[in-house]
């Protein structure tokens, strides 16, 4: 029986032990978040364009009744917006922020697979100085003689950028 709760323990470096990552690809680099993140994988549907938001914020889309902004992913990591393909969807993950709970949804190119990663195979992000924001990796995993990225979607868009799409969100909701 599933509780909806995150069962998995963690180490005191907050990473989880035994963990479970759904991996997708946004360019050409590979990307997993914890599985107990992720709410739902859609397809890319009909997106509202929201006039003046930053690039990488590439629409909201209706879920439910409920306005959810979209991140496109590989715009927000490399600058590049992302180009749609019918391997496109959308990963709706649950941030926190001081706002509370928000529903977002990250455009990536292809969703692959569900994987377990060890603790041992769990390393620390890469430490690249000031001229690199890495604060939105969690930590890398080594599969085989591969690494994939990690990343902390609490991170990937600063308090700032979570709090603008909730508010985009909103005056689309209050649009319609």
């Amino acid at each position: 029986m599933t509780t909806g709760k995150n069962t998995a323990s963690s180490s005191p470096s907050g990473q989880a032990e035994n963990g479970q990552f759904l991996t997708f690809m946004s360019g050409q680099e590979l990307f997993a978040v914890e599985i107990i993140c992720v709410k739902e994988i859609i397809e890319v549907t009909q997106m509202t364009h929201v006039p003046k938001a930053p690039v990488f914020i590439r629409g909201v889309i209706n879920l439910r009744g409920g306005v959810v902004p979209v991140i496109d992913l590989g715009a927000k990591l490399s600058g590049q917006p992302s180009e749609l393909s019918k391997r496109s969807c959308v990963v709706l993950v649950s941030v926190f922020s001081d706002q509370g709970q928000q529903i977002l949804g990250l455009m990536v190119d292809e969703v692959r697979e569900i994987v377990g990663v060890q603790p041992d195979d769990i390393k620390p992000p890469p430490e690249l100085g000031d001229a690199a924001d890495t604060g939105f990796i969690r930590a890398m995993a080594q599969v085989g003689e591969s690494f994939i990225v990690l990343l902390n979607p609490d991170q990937v868009l600063t308090e700032h950028e979570v709090s603008q799409a909730g508010k985009l969100a909103e005056n689309e909701l209050e649009a319609d």
